[in-house]
């Protein structure tokens, strides 16, 4: 397995609808709890070694461990009240295998929603808070092996570089 970087541009971008029973915001560092939760469930254990790992990657995330934090280009899905998917975005990742752009540093769903257009729409909502704040493109890494994802990136117009 390795890991690709991928770009795609913001300008012009539309949302997609959002899906049923669903309602999106902004995240909040109220949410750090939960989203370290959800981040831990998503990745099935394997992204930390506990809840509280995950929490404190969150956390990290927040306080700028891989960039200045963009708040409002980082939408959560929640359903019934509960986060069942995130993206995070920063401004410039640390890393110097990136573009010079904004940087999506995750993207995850509960594992009981996917398949439903929950990420979809979370990424299009954050590719246009980036239009909105003048930015022409966005990029982000994913693994070669992780199919969904380079699928749905690869739909909304993502190109590997």
């Amino acid at each position: 397995m390795a890991s690709i970087v991928m770009v795609g541009e913001v300008a012009g971008c539309r949302i997609d609808p959002v899906p049923e029973g669903v309602s999106v915001r902004p995240i909040t560092r109220d949410d750090a709890r939960t989203v370290g939760e959800l981040y831990y469930q998503a990745y099935g254990g394997t992204a930390d070694a506990s809840v509280e790992a995950a929490t404190a990657d969150i956390t990290a995330s927040f306080e700028g461990e891989y960039g200045p934090f963009l708040w409002e280009a980082s939408p959560v899905a929640e359903r019934d009240g509960a986060v069942v998917a995130a993206v995070l975005t920063v401004e410039r990742a640390p890393w110097d295998d990136v573009p010079d752009c904004p940087f999506i540093i995750e993207v995850f769903t509960d594992p009981t929603e996917r398949r439903r257009g929950i990420a979809r729409h979370l990424m299009t909502w954050t590719m246009a808070a980036l239009a909105r704040r003048g930015h022409d493109e966005v990029a982000l890494r994913v693994m070669d092996d992780n199919s969904p994802a380079l699928a749905l990136y690869e739909s909304l117009g993502f190109a590997r570089r």
